[in-house]
């Protein structure tokens, strides 16, 4: 899907063969990780890059699809488990989207020992992600002679065959930073866009492959910018409101329509879009009470009623037009044949019964907490 541009000082043919053969996350985060550090920095650096940093950086890239959206990155991943053995302070900034460079993720991160994982990405990962523009010289190599033949290698051929990088030290116990090739910074700086495209595609692929029926892996693989605004979701729900009378299907309290707050029955952390098919109207305190929760059984019933009552209000009190545009994803996510469909109670309650019950049964699984009753 990505060519890679091309640059006649530099081997591509080889930077574009990084990921073969891959079978952990490690390679993956640790080149988007440099880029990130690239970016940060304006691609402005002259001193070596330490281990330290960059795994820092893995760690803070992992967060999100690891722990906020509860990817599987492969059931030996380290980098996930040592992840889950973290007490970080997760701040709302964070949770919100707003460490928009994921300086507060850092910092927390780098608060905490993390000298095991250090050890243990920094005793491989660095050294075998440069390893293909080495293949020839190291192709018989026992693997405990493919490290220092690595170092050697790119260091004594830096300056003609031009490795993404070398080392600080001669030998893998002093090791504990990297050295960019001007070069390649240069290509980088002026490319970035593009490879960090070809990366995250890279990466994308390998975590779909590890999360074959997750939702929506292409908006949980990187931290969201921004979610998107429910003004749209918002209005639909007060025209309803402005027609019938409704009370929230957790709390029973009756809804003012200038109040509303709208949940997410499946959590947007686990479906990561807002489609109006899996929103409802509820107050702002209880929806902060359920945050990405899976509710209670005992609420589908109420879900399902409550949905059908927005579609028939709706219909009868807006547009044909109008009505048609808003109910699409109703028509596309729930499977059903034609947007009347959505008006027969029958119909609408066993397609969310066929389409949202493995949903939540996956979420579940998946490691959602479940089984939330508003109290």
């Amino acid at each position: 899907m990505y060519n890679l541009p091309n640059d006649d000082s530099l081997d591509i043919s080889t930077l574009s063969r990084l990921f073969e053969s891959t079978t952990n996350s490690y390679k993956y985060l640790y080149f988007l990780s440099l880029l990130d550090i690239l970016k940060r920095e304006n691609f402005d650096i002259v001193s070596p890059i330490s281990f330290q940093e960059i795994i820092v950086e893995m760690l803070a890239n992992a967060w999100y699809p690891h722990n906020y959206f509860k990817l599987s990155f492969g059931t030996q991943d380290q980098i996930a488990n040592k992840l889950d053995s973290l007490q970080l302070e997760i701040t709302e900034p964070i949770l919100k989207f707003r460490d928009t460079d994921k300086k507060l993720l850092r910092t927390a991160i780098s608060n905490q020992n993390i000298n095991d994982i250090v050890t243990f990405i920094s005793n491989y990962v660095p050294y075998r992600l440069i390893r293909p523009f080495y293949n020839e010289e190291t192709r018989r190599f026992k693997d405990y002679d493919v490290n220092p033949a690595i170092i050697t290698l790119s260091k004594n051929q830096f300056d003609n065959k031009k490795p993404l990088y070398c080392f600080n030290a001669e030998k893998q116990k002093d090791c504990n930073a990297i050295i960019l090739h001007p070069d390649w910074i240069k290509y980088l700086e002026k490319n970035y866009t593009i490879v960090r495209g070809w990366a995250s595609w890279e990466w994308l692929k390998y975590m779909q492959q590890r999360n074959p029926n997750i939702p929506n892996v292409v908006n949980k693989i990187f931290m969201p910018q921004k979610r998107d605004s429910l003004s749209k979701q918002t209005k639909y729900w007060q025209t309803v409101l402005t027609h019938q009378e409704i009370k929230c299907i957790y709390s029973q309290v009756q809804l003012n329509k200038d109040e509303i707050s709208l949940d997410h029955y499946l959590p947007w952390s686990f479906v990561a879009h807002d489609q109006l098919w899996n929103l409802i109207p509820t107050t702002p305190s209880v929806n902060s009470s359920k945050s990405n929760n899976l509710p209670s059984q005992i609420y589908f019933s109420a879900f399902v009623n409550l949905q059908y009552l927005g579609l028939t209000v709706s219909h009868n009190n807006i547009s044909e037009k109008k009505w048609l545009k808003d109910i699409e994803s109703f028509v596309s996510d729930l499977k059903v044949n034609q947007a009347e469909d959505l008006l027969n109670l029958e119909i609408l309650t066993n397609a969310y019964e066929t389409n949202l019950q493995p949903l939540i049964t996956l979420a579940s699984n998946q490691g959602f907490s479940a089984n939330w009753v508003y109290a």
